[in-house]
């Protein structure tokens, strides 16, 4: 094994475990989230340390080709110096970017996509689904005429040579770039809700409505942003409670399509958590001392 990844639902204690597994062996943090990336949030986007945290300011428009150059070249830098790489992402198109080689679609201008959603807005769904299904038949297969959203997708892609389906994804294909153990982090459904309450309430309790005030008027879709920004104090906790539970609940069926994942209980002391997994880790591989 040459890659420890921490996969976990929002407020599972990811960052938590993996300082913990980062002060045990001679290791780096590696964030695989798609909000942590943004600077100037960091109490919105309950930022730790590591690589990758906060890099790009918040009205700069990214894409997943230019994370994942990133995260290859972090992980392939800690490994060449002899430490372990600790990738840590609650964001699961992030997470697989960093551990695998992703066949990304091409860029699209965005000509293209105001082109295909008029035609969707003027037309009618039905209409351009059917579009669609003379084009991509299989891409429409999977998707609903109502889906604008993923209709224009697929549409703009196919006129791209390319495909919202493709026939070989390695979105969940077991090869890695380097070997690597994938951990889940496990926490029943009442306790993670406990957890998300208690993280909600302490993130405002440390001032992230003022954080968000002065993060300006440009900002990305990160959750909560809204909210603060629009809401009073306490119909913006309850939104972003409802907003993270929701969250949590598709994270937990995404952690469990990861190949290989190993599941850890982490209902438990972030310590505890990481010495777990490192039990497990050392069974099969000799890590790096501290």
């Amino acid at each position: 094994m040459s890659v420890l990844a921490v996969f976990g639902p929002t407020a599972s204690g990811k960052t938590a475990v993996a300082e913990a597994l980062a002060r045990r062996v001679r290791a780096e943090i590696v964030s695989a989230d798609s909000a942590q990336v943004y600077r100037g949030l960091p109490l919105l986007t309950n930022q730790g340390a590591g690589r990758l945290v906060g890099i790009w300011s918040p009205d700069r428009q990214r894409t997943i080709g230019e994370y994942q150059k990133l995260a290859h070249e972090t992980i392939d830098e800690i490994l060449g110096s002899g430490r372990t790489p600790i990738v840590v992402g609650g964001s699961g198109l992030y997470f697989r970017a960093a551990l695998v080689d992703l066949r990304l679609p091409p860029h699209v201008p965005e000509g293209e996509r105001v082109r295909w959603q008029r035609i969707y807005d003027r037309c009618g769904g039905e209409t351009a689904h059917r579009l669609l299904r003379e084009r991509d038949a299989h891409a429409a297969s999977q998707v609903h005429p109502n889906d604008r959203k993923r209709v224009v997708r697929a549409l703009e892609l196919w006129q791209a040579g390319a495909s919202l389906v493709p026939s070989a994804s390695r979105l969940w294909t077991e090869e890695t770039r380097h070997p690597t153990m994938v951990v889940g982090l496990d926490v029943q459904p009442e306790l993670l809700e406990e957890r998300i309450v208690a993280r909600t309430d302490a993130m405002f309790d440390r001032g992230v409505e003022r954080e968000v005030r002065e993060a300006g008027a440009i900002v990305p879709q990160i959750l909560g942003f809204q909210a603060i920004s629009t809401l009073p104090r306490r119909e913006a906790t309850e939104e972003i409670i409802r907003a993270t539970r929701r969250l949590a609940a598709y994270q937990r069926k995404w952690m469990r399509r990861i190949p290989g994942v190993v599941m850890v209980d982490a209902g438990r002391g972030a310590d505890e958590v990481a010495d777990a997994i490192l039990k497990v880790a050392r069974a099969g591989q000799q890590l790096p001392a501290r």
